[in-house]
């Protein structure tokens, strides 16, 4: 039996003779005793290897002709990288996965009558590396707890990593006790996620740098300043007109680097007091912005109390117009009546939180940072830095 199968084996391929095939290795199966040459390199998509099937050839035994359905799950699945969206900021993924060149996967997400979360993933993940895009703003706590239930699907359907992009990372505020008997909800948060199986998170202008050391896995941070920047440098602003202004000592460090990219403007700050939450009164400007264009750096404009009374001050100081520009637009009441009072020339905002219809106003302007967070995923699927070229 097994001579018959050698000398089959030597009649359908002329280049393998049978002494090849005994002296080589004696003690191995004959099917380890091949090497193939390839006529042309590999050709890799998406940063994965395709792997060719064999085509049906009357030289091969019938068990090796390709199966059908199995080649076209194959070419329709040729990468390992999924990307799966919340019902938070759906537009925004589908943004990603557009500039990736992927779909986005086939998840279902329902809410039970009492208000339950139920997900289930409509496509196999195993042993993919998956990136989860939810925002957790509001409703803060149920994009949370919807986040938390995706990373659990995926973790119990043997995903290889699992990467939680939060464009918008909520509690952020809550990342240190400012008076006596009060939770850190931020190293909470960043607990529930890392207990919940994600490997990785994936965040955007994080209110404080030091909430990256709350999360015990890899965090990579991007700042939405570059579309901003790259949108100011397209008007028609002279840069010794410019000032950067922080709206409160807290953002000086942030205002300073936008600054520096921007011509190196000069820089002001806003001093302002806060007797409670959301509630901010402006004291005194440090710097000059009399004559100039005043551009308001901040991470985020919730009420617009902060922003608002910080721009009443610049107008009073001389400044001939002022910009508001924000990563994230929380726009809680009555932000939007502030905002659109006509204090500010424009207001500058991304995409990384939603903005519903009736919130539009004629001087809000949305930026998109799906292309900085869909590189920024590439980079992570594939090994490469991020902080060296996307900063």
């Amino acid at each position: 039996m097994a001579s018959s199968s050698l000398l089959w084996l030597c009649s359908s391929n002329p280049l393998i003779s049978p002494a090849t095939l005994l002296k080589a290795h004696p003690r191995f199966p004959i099917r380890q005793r091949f090497r193939c040459s390839l006529v042309e390199p590999l050709k890799f998509e998406n940063g994965k290897p395709h792997f060719p099937l064999l085509t049906s050839d009357p030289a091969f035994p019938t068990f090796l002709s390709p199966n059908s359905h199995f080649q076209n799950d194959i070419n329709k699945h040729d990468t390992r990288l999924r990307i799966f969206s919340g019902t938070a900021n759906p537009a925004l993924a589908q943004e990603i996965a557009c500039y990736m060149g992927l779909e986005l996967g086939k998840i279902k997400i329902k809410r039970f009558a009492d208000g339950e979360i139920y997900v289930q993933l409509q496509e196999s993940v195993r042993g993919c590396d998956v990136f989860l895009v939810q925002p957790t703003c509001p409703p803060a706590n149920e994009n949370l707890m919807e986040l938390l239930i995706m990373i659990d699907a995926c973790r119990r359907a043997s995903a290889k990593n699992i990467t939680a992009v939060i464009p918008y990372f909520g509690y952020a505020r809550a990342d240190r006790k400012t008076q006596g008997r009060e939770s850190i909800a931020a190293k909470l948060v960043a607990n529930l996620i890392t207990e919940a199986g994600a490997n990785r998170v994936l965040a955007c202008d994080l209110h404080s740098g030091q909430s990256m050391g709350y999360f015990d896995i890899p965090v990579d941070h991007v700042y939405g300043q570059p579309v901003i920047l790259d949108y100011l440098a397209s008007k028609t602003i002279c840069s010794d007109d410019l000032v950067v202004v922080s709206p409160d000592v807290g953002g000086v460090a942030r205002a300073r680097a936008f600054a520096k990219k921007l011509s190196d403007a000069p820089l002001a700050i806003v001093d302002k007091r806060r007797h409670g939450h959301n509630v901010a009164e402006v004291m005194n400007l440090i710097g000059d912005v009399k004559g100039k264009v005043a551009v308001m750096v901040d991470d985020m404009i919730d009420t617009a109390g902060t922003i608002a009374k910080g721009a009443a001050l610049l107008h009073q100081e001389g400044a001939r117009e002022v910009y508001a520009c924000s990563t994230h637009a929380v726009f809680s009441p009555p932000a939007i009546e502030r905002l659109s009072s006509g204090l500010f020339q424009e207001v500058i905002i991304t995409n990384t939180i939603p903005v519903s219809e009736q919130n539009y106003f004629p001087q809000l302007t949305v930026l998109s940072v799906a292309n900085l967070l869909g590189e920024t995923i590439w980079r992570v699927h594939d090994d490469c830095s991020v902080s060296s070229t996307l900063q």
